[in-house]
């Protein structure tokens, strides 16, 4: 049965009483206060709803993750890399890159990015958790992703790109620097063709959480600095 979260609590159900169809459901109500998403995410699951609709939390089984060692890197994309085609920064323009996520898609009705989720996450991003990379092109932002990291775990909400392979370039730029700040996990949430192309691979629920237990609570190097 779905649990209702009230206004008036933080607390999350156990992620083994996901729903299995819709895949992953878990609960429904709730705010995105920032104290609220924090737990969230610590607890594995994150919000995905459309406008209107109350606000919905999610934790898929199984999770799509890609490890940082297991990045792949196309022949195409590795030619841009090696080109340096693109520059490539972080948290320089994180209100840019979400509002450009949440920009209508050719091939999807509407966005889950509702205005409300782009300021909470603003809130994150003003407290440190959350965080933006940007791909310019001669000064022009052409792609670009956000999330959240915390201990060592990324946690990637959505990404961007207006030209040939920005977003993959920027998340194959982030993944190689997450590796080196000592990043262990980067939770994609959901499989789609575009993730699976770099990478990405689908592990049990159970294997999610016990890499939020191990790593949640453990430092990195990250700056986040350009």
């Amino acid at each position: 049965m779905l649990t209702w979260l009230q206004r008036n609590t933080l607390t999350f159900p156990p992620l083994a009483k996901a729903m299995r169809e819709p895949n992953g459901l878990l609960a429904a109500g709730g705010d995105l206060s920032a104290d609220r998403l924090i737990q969230a995410y610590r607890h594995g699951c994150f919000p995905w709803f459309s406008e209107g609709q109350p606000i919905l939390w999610w934790s898929p089984d199984p999770r799509t993750v890609l490890f940082p060692d297991e990045l792949h890197v196309s022949r195409s994309l590795g030619k841009l890399l090696r080109q340096q085609r693109y520059s490539v920064t972080f948290d320089q323009d994180f209100a840019a890159v979400i509002q450009a996520c949440a920009a209508p898609r050719s091939y999807a009705d509407g966005t889950w990015i509702t205005e409300a989720m782009q300021s909470a996450y603003l809130q994150l991003h003003q407290r440190g958790y959350a965080h933006s990379v940007e791909v310019w092109d001669e000064g022009e932002l052409v792609g670009g992703l956000y999330g959240l990291a915390m201990g060592q775990l990324f946690f990637g909400e959505s990404m961007f790109s207006r030209a040939d392979n920005a977003s993959k370039y920027g998340f194959a730029t982030l993944v190689r620097q997450l590796q080196a700040w000592g990043f262990v996990l980067i939770d994609c949430q959901m499989p789609t063709d575009h993730l699976h192309s770099l990478g990405a691979r689908a592990i049990p629920r159970s294997d999610f959480a016990s890499y939020l237990r191990d790593h949640l609570d453990q430092t990195s190097s990250a700056p986040w600095v350009s």
